[in-house]
């Protein structure tokens, strides 16, 4: 199964009205951002424990460590969890500005230096969300 697929088959395994929301996301980060890398994280480690929720992602970001090693990860990605959904933003290196440069606009969410969550898309301004995809793939 391609990564497509993946992201398809975790979408439509989720209870509505979530997965419709999931879909819009997806379809947001698509028409938003229309060449990027497609990730599906299923949130098991390498010995197949679930350590995670699993997350669909998007575009590509290198994240650098401490002691010079590099990892390719996703700039934008989001999952379902048990409160809604969240959307995590990575490449800005300032850890206050999505809340302090989003948070009001947003809506009713939680923002943190990487994390948008959310119980129902009704709750944010989706017009906002789709601002911070398009500043964060310009990075």
């Amino acid at each position: 199964m391609n990564t497509e697929e993946k992201i398809n088959q975790y979408i439509a395994s989720q209870f509505e009205p979530k997965r419709s929301e999931m879909q819009i996301l997806d379809n947001l980060i698509k028409q938003t951002i229309t060449e990027c890398k497609l990730w599906f994280l299923d949130g098991k480690d390498n010995e197949g424990k679930v350590v995670s929720n699993p997350n669909i992602g998007y575009g590509l970001h290198t994240i650098k460590y401490k002691d010079g090693t590099t990892k390719e990860f996703y700039k934008i990605g989001f999952n379902a969890n048990t409160t809604g959904i969240s959307v995590y933003i990575f490449g800005i290196e300032d850890k206050k500005f999505l809340a302090e440069t989003y948070g009001k606009k947003l809506g009713k969410a939680s923002v943190t230096g990487y994390c948008i969550k959310f119980k129902t898309l009704k709750d944010i301004n989706i017009e906002v969300l789709e601002e911070i995809i398009r500043y964060v793939n310009e990075l």
